[in-house]
């Protein structure tokens, strides 16, 4: 293009910035393997055959494609830095998320969030995967490898119909509730919490039967509550983004965090969305949370 434009070597190769017998033997390379002469050369003039014109054409095509190209996969990279997939447990999702997405819309008004909810081990899971960028979930857990940033405890809090005697107190206890049975999502969906709720039970001298409802919804529990099922215990966080009618929620006594709240992500990631995300996060954590991200330790489940 360079030569059948210019139509002179040297100009050619002072455009291309190479020296201009590789440019002549750039040419008779391409002559050979067509088979067919593209430049008429004398010592006055160089001029396109009509061969040369049609590769001219053709060609010009082919580099303004090879720009849409790069421009295709420059933007499919922008895109990717600016998309966020985060992924939380659907009976805790800390307040302090919440926020961290509200500064990350301002501070970071491109990038693109998808939230999704899911079980603890299937989240991490996908944050491993990389099918997502970071998931919320709950502690002790087998996050080894993965980068943890610490939100803080969660304690377990009371649902109970607003006519039980205790539906106004500010806080329960368990022994007075008395439950022979207790409401509880399935244990798939976030073990570290159902793990406490049996031992909450113990350390209360309870044995009550643990009715698990059919789908991993906060919704379905307080509708158990409400249907008579009995009382249920979910994360204090669930205070927040739920309610329903005739159901209150009342904190156990004592205060004993049930699990840990953290954010996996994986290490040295260089997504610019994840690490606004983390940024965002550290802006609204709880004071006295440690708020230095840190890699996992091995956990059991």
């Amino acid at each position: 293009m360079a030569v059948a434009e210019e139509l002179h070597f040297r100009r050619a190769a002072e455009r291309l910035h190479v020296a201009q017998p590789a440019v002549s033997e750039q040419i008779r390379k391409l002559e050979d393997e067509l088979g067919v002469r593209l430049l008429e050369r004398t010592q006055r003039r160089v001029s396109l055959t009509e061969a040369g014109a049609a590769m001219l054409e053709e060609s010009r095509r082919v580099l303004h494609q090879a720009d849409i190209a790069q421009a295709a996969a420059r933007n499919a990279r922008d895109r990717a830095s600016t998309r966020l997939s985060v992924g939380y447990l659907p009976d805790s999702l800390p307040g302090s998320i919440s926020r961290a997405l509200q500064h990350l819309t301002a501070d970071a008004p491109l990038v693109q969030t998808r939230l999704e909810t899911g079980s603890s081990l299937p989240l991490i899971d996908a944050v491993r995967t990389s099918r997502l960028d970071a998931a919320v979930v709950a502690l002790p857990g087998p996050v080894n490898g993965l980068q943890v940033t610490a939100l803080g405890p969660q304690r377990a809090v009371a649902a109970v119909p607003v006519g039980h005697a205790s539906a106004l107190d500010p806080e329960i206890s368990l022994r007075r509730l008395a439950p022979e049975r207790v409401v509880v999502m399935p244990r798939e969906t976030n073990p570290p919490f159902h793990n406490a709720v049996a031992s909450i039970c113990r350390d209360a001298g309870l044995a009550p039967t643990l009715i698990e409802v059919d789908e991993p919804r906060v919704e379905q529990v307080l509708l158990a509550v409400a249907a008579g099922a009995g009382p249920a215990l979910l994360p204090e966080s669930a205070t927040d983004r739920f309610a329903t009618p005739g159901i209150r929620f009342v904190p156990l006594e004592g205060g004993e965090a049930a699990f840990d709240s953290a954010v996996v992500t994986r290490p040295g990631t260089e997504s610019l969305a994840t690490l606004s995300f983390l940024r965002a996060i550290a802006r609204t954590r709880r004071p006295g949370v440690v708020g230095v991200p840190r890699p996992a330790v091995s956990l059991a489940a």
